[in-house]
Order: C-alpha cells, then sequence, then structure tokens
C-alpha cells in the first residue's frame, strides 16, 4: 500500500473539514480553486485502477480529495474479479474518506462483476440502475443513479464499438431519467466515458434532453491528451442551479495523472 505522507495528509484535512453540505470540501490544490458554496462533481474512468500501476485507488483518491472533490463518478470498475480481488468501489469511497457508494453492476466478468460506480460524503437516499440495451459484438452497459438530498447524480461508460447501439443506449438513458425526473426540483447530473465525442450522434440524442455542462477540453488519453469523450451533462428539468466553472485537472500534487489512469478526470463546479 502507498503510504505517502502527503496523501495521508491531504486525507485528514478533508476529514476535518465536514461532510460535504452546502460548503462542500475546500480545493487545498491552488491551481484548481474553489469558490464557496460550490459542489464539485468530478467524472473520471480509472481504468480498473491499474492501467499503469497496480493500485491507484490511494493515488485518486488523494487527487481527489487534493481539488476538493464533493460527488464523484466513476467508471472501468472491478467488483471482487480473479482480476482484483478487491471491491474497488468499496475502497476508493474508504479512501476517500468513508463516503457512501453505489456499484452498477454492466456484466458479470472474471468471477464478480464490471461497471460503474458513485460514491459521495452525502446520505444516498435512493439509487438504481439501468441496464442499456447491447448491440452485436458490444459488451453490456449500464447507467447508474443516486439520489442525494440537494441532487441526483447518473453515471454510465457507454459502449465505444458501435454508433448506432450507443445512440440507443443514449435514448434509453434519455427515456429512463427523463421520465422519472422531468417534474423534480432536484438538478439532475448525467457523468461518464461516453465514447463519442461531441459532434457526435450519441451527444446530439443525449442533448435531445440534456445540456452539457462540462468544458471542451481532451480528457483521452492521459499521456497525450487527443479526444474529448468524457462529459457531464444536466437534465432539462426546471431546476435550479448554475455552473460556476470546469476544467480537466492535470496538475497535482498528490499524484500523476499519467500513471493514474487512462484518462483524465474532469470536474464541473456547480452552484445548488
Amino acid at each position: 500500500m502507498n503510504r505517502n505522507p502527503l496523501i495521508f495528509t491531504i486525507l485528514a484535512i478533508a476529514l476535518l473539514c465536514g461532510c460535504g453540505g452546502k460548503d462542500g470540501r475546500p480545493s487545498v490544490n491552488g491551481t484548481y480553486p474553489k469558490e464557496k458554496h460550490v459542489t464539485r462533481i468530478v467524472q473520471y474512468n480509472v481504468g480498473v485502477f491499474a492501467k499503469e500501476i497496480e493500485n491507484s485507488i490511494p493515488m485518486v483518491a488523494a487527487m481527489l480529495t487534493e481539488i476538493g472533490a464533493d460527488a464523484v463518478s466513476v467508471n472501468e470498475l472491478d467488483s471482487c474479479t480473479t482480476r482484483h480481488g478487491n471491491y474497488q468501489l468499496s475502497d476508493f469511497a474508504g479512501a476517500m474518506g468513508g463516503w457512501e457508494y453505489r456499484f452498477s453492476r454492466a456484466m458479470p466478468f472474471a468471477g464478480g462483476a464490471y461497471g460503474v460506480g458513485i460514491t459521495v460524503p452525502e446520505k444516498i437516499l435512493s439509487s438504481f440502475t439501468v441496464p442499456l440495451p447491447k448491440g452485436k459484438g458490444t459488451e453490456p452497459r449500464a447507467c447508474g443513479v443516486v439520489e442525494t438530498k440537494r441532487y441526483i447524480l447518473a453515471t454510465t461508460h457507454l459502449d465505444y464499438k458501435d454508433m448506432p447501439s450507443m445512440v440507443i443506449q443514449a435514448k434509453t438513458i434519455n427515456e429512463a431519467l427523463a421520465a422519472k425526473y422531468a417534474r423534480s426540483k432536484k438538478p439532475v447530473f448525467l457523468a461518464g466515458d461516453l465514447n463519442a465525442t461531441a459532434g457526435s450522434d450519441v451527444l446530439k440524442e443525449l442533448g435531445k434532453e440534456w445540456d452539457v455542462l462540462s468544458c471542451g477540453k481532451n480528457t483521452f488519453s492521459a499521456d497525450t491528451p487527443y479526444e474529448r469523450i468524457d462529459f457531464i451533462l444536466a437534465l432539462r428539468n426546471g431546476a435550479k442551479y448554475s455552473v460556476v466553472g470546469s476544467d480537466v485537472p492535470v496538475e497535482f500534487k498528490g499524484g500523476d495523472v499519467k500513471v493514474a489512469s487512462d484518462h483524465l478526470p474532469l470536474f464541473v463546479d456547480v452552484k445548488l
């Protein structure tokens, strides 16, 4: 286990700052400051926490704590597989300071499961998973949803092999969430690795119900970013929120984005 004292210092700061709420967690990274009363939503495809090193969970937790993450959408997770014997989302939520979490299984894999997840410091009031249609020669995918006192957050990781199948997956998300939350007074956010770029048919389909909030910086690959395939969006349901800013952070004291995953993290700051 990585016992870098800086990591534990950052985690200790986060714990002392409380468990989220109206003021959120302050960023201790001067490059990515947060305004007061801001909720920082992070999207991160973590590549089963093992793209470049054996276990990047401590590093990723330190990095996201450093920038004051208040809610995290995580893609590419193993759950008790022979590839990785641990329950990755549980371990990651623990490293974030004992946050609550929900794992959404996309498919069985290597004796366990593979999927997406969300972890937040606030109490999760409810959660569910939307199975996404599987195209020919593609993998099963899922959309996981959690509801907290102040907002609803969904996470997904769309297929990458077949654009028509991806569009159907996006349409399924639209139908499931727009119908359920059309009259919700809470804002609804969708974060994920969409494996599609801004002008694609996937984003056009999602654009029927959602507004893209995240910035236009590239998120893949971490080593040499050349395309933008990770996004954070908001459902057009009339709920009140305002976007304060968005960025793709690459400068950290507690970790190295080039080895933490093959994607870069992405955040959006909102006032609720």
